[in-house]
């Protein structure tokens, strides 16, 4: 699959998300949805990210989570988007599922071993 295939399956598949989060009764915003080198760089310097952060690729998105109008920031509060995002396809890969660093409003698609 090339990268441009990907990130259109990547993108079809965001909206998926979005939709049954809305269905559900959540509400969402974007956050960082699209990355540089350079800031991939600055933030795996600072230890907020990695340099080959699939955000550079268009394969990843942060997403900002409401209840009630509520801003809910712990990961805990995302897990039953990140179920519902890792049942849609084997490469989906939540943040909250991240060992090191839970990222649970992080969401992405594997490319290249890098999730």
């Amino acid at each position: 699959m090339t990268l441009g295939e990907k990130q259109r399956k990547f993108t079809l598949l965001v909206a998926k998300l979005i939709t049954w989060a809305y269905e559900h009764g959540y509400e969402l915003t974007f956050g960082d949805a699209y990355r540089t080198l350079a800031q991939a760089s600055a933030n795996a310097v600072s230890g907020k990210g990695i340099s080959n952060s699939l955000h550079t690729k268009r394969l990843a998105v942060d997403l900002n989570l409401f209840v009630a109008g509520i801003y809910k920031d712990k990961s805990e509060d995302y897990k039953a988007l990140g179920e519902y995002w890792k049942s849609l396809d084997p490469e989906c890969t939540w943040g909250g599922d991240f060992h090191s660093r839970p990222d649970g409003n992080h969401f992405s698609i594997t490319h290249e071993g890098v999730r």
